[in-house]
């Protein structure tokens, strides 16, 4: 059973070291099978997923904001790219432009997103559980699983499926 959001950051770091440690293995002998399981968990978990009823990953993180996302929120908000860059954007330690603030300021009270049809393709892709190569980014699994329910649960029904 998936936990609630209140118990999502406890839940992850009991279990942190645990996936760490299945996903080191996972690394080491990845399964040819991986991609395919993967997708599955992840499109069976989002048919039970209502992503509009947490949206805790817009209130809690933002996400990284390419030059073909930044163009083309720009030109939907109808501002010159440079004027999207200094209202919403800042450039963070490892240079990429990231929000300036959480929760992110395209979120409206309902938890819909005012600008969902052009939104980044880090939002379009979260919680990148359905990735090609899923092993090559088992540290930002990590990470999302404190903020996501359902990337949580993915990834226990994983090691239930894949266990190493």
């Amino acid at each position: 059973m998936k936990p609630t959001l209140n118990e999502l950051p406890k839940e992850a770091k009991d279990k942190h070291i645990e996936n760490k440690k299945y996903f080191d293995k996972l690394k080491k002998k990845t399964p040819k099978n991986l991609d395919y399981v993967m997708k599955d968990l992840h499109d069976t978990e989002f048919k039970k997923t209502d992503c509009l009823k947490c949206a805790n990953c817009c209130k809690t993180t933002g996400p990284l904001f390419t030059s073909a996302d930044i163009e083309r929120v720009a030109k939907y908000l109808k501002q010159k790219p440079q004027q999207f860059i200094e209202q919403y954007l800042r450039i963070d330690e490892d240079q990429d432009y990231v929000l300036q603030s959480v929760p992110c300021n395209f979120l409206d009270q309902d938890n819909t997103c005012f600008i969902y049809d052009v939104r980044p393709k880090a939002c379009r892709e979260f919680p990148h559980t359905d990735r090609k190569k899923f092993q090559q980014i088992t540290d930002l699994t990590l990470k999302n699983v404190a903020i996501c329910p359902a990337a949580f649960n993915i990834v226990e029904n994983m090691k239930k499926k894949l266990p190493l």
